[in-house]
Order: C-alpha cells, then structure tokens, then sequence
C-alpha cells in the first residue's frame, strides 16, 4: 500500500508553462484524506515551493535545493550544507567560466552577482527570495549549493569543467541550463531515505516521480520509481517504471490515478 508520494516539480508534475493542473488540489485532498503523505522533492528554493504549493504547505513535505534542506509543517526536518571554502571555491570557478552565472543558494536566501535581465527574468521563477550582492563569497548565510546556468546548455559546455570533483561532491545536472553541487551525500535520494527511516515508511511503501539527473537517487530508494515519459534517458535506465504520459500530459496525475490512489478526469 502505497502510504510516501514525493514528486519532482519542473519537467515532472508541472507543465513545460511552469504550471499546475488545477486538478491537482482535489487529487492531492483525496490522497490527504486516506493518509498518503504528499512530498514535493525540487531543486528549487524551499520559499518558492512554499509559496507555490501555499495551500497545503501545512500538510506538505518538502524536500527543497536537492535535498540539502527538508521541511514538514513549518518545521525543519534536516538540513544538509556544503562547507563554506568550498562554495567559495565553486564561486570563485564559475565567475571563469563564459556564459555561466552563478547563484549561491543559502538557507534563507539566494544570492546573485549579477543584474542581468534576462537571467534575473529566468530565475526569479524558482526563488522567492533572491537578493543581488556584490560578492557571493562575502555572504553571510549556510551555504546549501552553488548552482549554475548556462542558456546555451551546461551538459556539454559547464559539466565537463567538474568532472574531477565528482568523488568528493555531488555534482548534479538539475535541468538543461542548470547544474548544482552540493556535499557529496547531500541529494534527493539520500534525504528521502532519512525521512523514510524517522516516519516509518517503506520503500514498498514509497512512490517517487521524476525527470531529470538530479532524481537518479530517488529512483533507488522506492519499490515504485517512475520516470516520466519526457526525462533524461539515465532517468529511465534507473526508474522502475516509465510514465505513459509526459509532464505536459499530466502524467504524474494520471499515474496516480491509474493506480487507483485518487481521481483525475
């Protein structure tokens, strides 16, 4: 019996438009009403999930900036940083690289060195709280992840320049433009398997949704893993199953409703 549904968000349960499908809420209020725990695991800042999913973030669990930071009813479950000098470092590395910004994601903000508009525009989509500074290393702040977006594509052109750090921190691509590095345990898999352990959920117990390379670890910690039909071909590789629909199909909703657990028209 299916008691831990936790879902990614961007390519995942929202549509390419960022959106959520306005069936969402009733479904969600079924799963509530049986007892099954409905988790959001993101990339994105915990204000920002907060903010878009504010009317059930007081039933809701959170598993925000790849992990790095949990929180159920207003309460902070765990937190998990990346040290200080090596943030710093990271920093320091992406101000080198060409067409790459940089975003130091701390526990009570984000910050950015940079007043460009079009980049400023993309990312204020994912931060509710966001401040422009004039040095990341500077800032005062527990550094969760440094995280960084290259419009042109960071698989080939921002990865290749962390390979070699790869053994002692989690470097994660998060999207087609983004990438996140974090402490080497620190990942959605890894903070699931604590909750899971602390509320006494199974992994047979655990339904996980995902699309992109920062959910590999979520598709090991649950006896029902599901790719979407639209994720990254190692997505699919790891999960157990493979949605029939893709994110702009609603396919976590209909997945959720194939298997019985809530009703999607």
């Amino acid at each position: 019996m299916i008691k831990f549904i936790v879902t990614d968000v961007d390519g995942t349960l929202l549509n390419d438009q960022h959106e959520i499908h306005p069936d969402f809420w009733k479904m969600e209020e079924e799963l509530s009403a049986k007892g099954i725990q409905f988790s959001i695991a993101s990339g994105r800042q915990f204000y920002n999930l907060e903010s878009k999913f504010e009317r059930i973030k007081h039933r809701t669990m959170f598993f925000a900036e790849n992990g790095t930071y949990v929180s159920f009813k207003g309460k902070e479950l765990y937190v998990n940083p990346i040290e200080k000098d090596a943030a710093v470092n990271f920093i320091e590395m992406g101000r080198k690289l060409e067409d790459t910004y940089v975003v130091l994601c701390g526990k009570d903000s984000a910050y950015i060195e940079t007043s460009d508009k079009k980049f400023i525009d993309h990312i204020s989509q994912f931060y509710e709280r966001l401040k422009v500074v004039e040095d990341l290393t500077q800032v005062d702040d527990t550094y969760l992840k440094v995280t960084y977006c290259n419009f042109n594509g960071v698989e080939d052109n921002t990865y290749p320049h962390f390979v070699d750090y790869t053994d002692r921190f989690k470097v994660a691509i998060a999207a087609k433009i983004f990438i996140d590095i974090t402490a080497l345990n620190a990942n959605k898999g890894n903070a699931i398997k604590g909750i899971q352990k602390e509320m006494n959920f199974t992994e047979e117990e655990t339904l996980v949704f995902g699309d992109y390379l920062n959910d590999l670890e979520m598709m090991k910690v649950s006896a029902h893993s599901y790719a979407m039909k639209n994720a990254h071909p190692e997505v699919k590789e790891a999960s157990k199953f493979i949605t029939s629909h893709d994110n702009n199909e609603h396919g976590v909703l209909r997945t959720i409703s194939d298997l019985g657990l809530a009703s999607f028209s």
